[in-house]
Order: structure tokens, then C-alpha cells, then sequence
């Protein structure tokens, strides 16, 4: 990101239910854990009621949802998201789970357990595919 663009950059206004002005929606904003120059995809949801970390320069596409509870099964537990990690549209991360730092989820994945750093995981559910050098 360019210096230009990380000095225009701020974080938006987010209230318990509604959209963002970038369309995307957060519950219980209060559990959110926001880094610096992240960028969220419209349409996508997150549930932070039991905690949600989203680390510097995370990139997260359209149409996503992240849970930290789940009220199919009852899961829950906080979900982090670290520094420069990427999620690809339309994935599904789900309660407990941390994406490590660099990680890539590819389009359509659904995340249930733990992702290490460095790596690139994709699918239903989400399984290594490979490292990032």
C-alpha cells in the first residue's frame, strides 16, 4: 500500500447490525479487534460475539462470513485473523479458527480449523495446497 493511500486510509464507523459505508456488516462491533489498512469485501458478515482479531493489512474479499459462533452446532470461540492474511470471496471462516500471518484461503473455502503461516489452503473443508516462499 502506498504512502498516499495509508494516509487517506480510516477506519470506517461500525454499528452492531448495520452496513458499513463499504456494505459489509458486523455483530457485536464491541468484540472487534481491527488493525490498520485491512480491507473488507461488501456483503460480507462477521459475527464477533465471541471475539474477532483482524491483523494489519488483512485482506478480506466479498460475501465472506466469519463466526465466532456458530448457531448450527453451538461452536464458539474468537477468530483471528493475522497480520497480511488474505480470504478469498465468498469463504466461510468459522468459530475458534486463526489464519496465520501471509496465509492465503482461496475463493469458496470453508475454514474450520487452524491455518499455519505462510501457507495457501483452499476448499470444502479448507486443506493445504501449498507453502508460500
Amino acid at each position: 500500500m502506498t504512502k498516499k493511500i495509508q494516509s487517506a486510509w480510516k477506519k470506517p464507523i461500525i454499528k452492531h447490525g448495520k452496513l458499513t459505508k463499504y456494505n459489509y456488516v458486523v455483530q457485536y462491533p464491541e468484540n472487534l479487534k481491527l488493525g490498520r489498512y485491512f480491507d473488507i469485501g461488501k456483503f460480507t458478515y462477521i459475527n464477533c460475539r465471541y471475539g474477532v482479531q483482524i491483523g494489519n493489512n488483512v485482506q478480506i474479499g466479498s460475501h465472506c462470513s466469519i463466526y465466532s459462533h456458530s448457531t448450527i452446532d453451538e461452536k464458539k470461540g474468537p477468530v483471528i485473523l493475522k497480520n497480511n492474511c488474505k480470504i478469498g470471496t465468498h469463504s466461510t471462516i468459522m468459530p475458534g479458527v486463526v489464519i496465520g500471518e501471509n496465509s492465503i484461503v482461496g475463493a469458496y473455502s470453508f475454514v474450520n480449523r487452524n491455518i499455519p503461516k505462510n501457507q495457501i489452503w483452499i476448499g470444502i473443508p479448507a486443506k493445504f495446497k501449498s507453502k508460500i516462499k
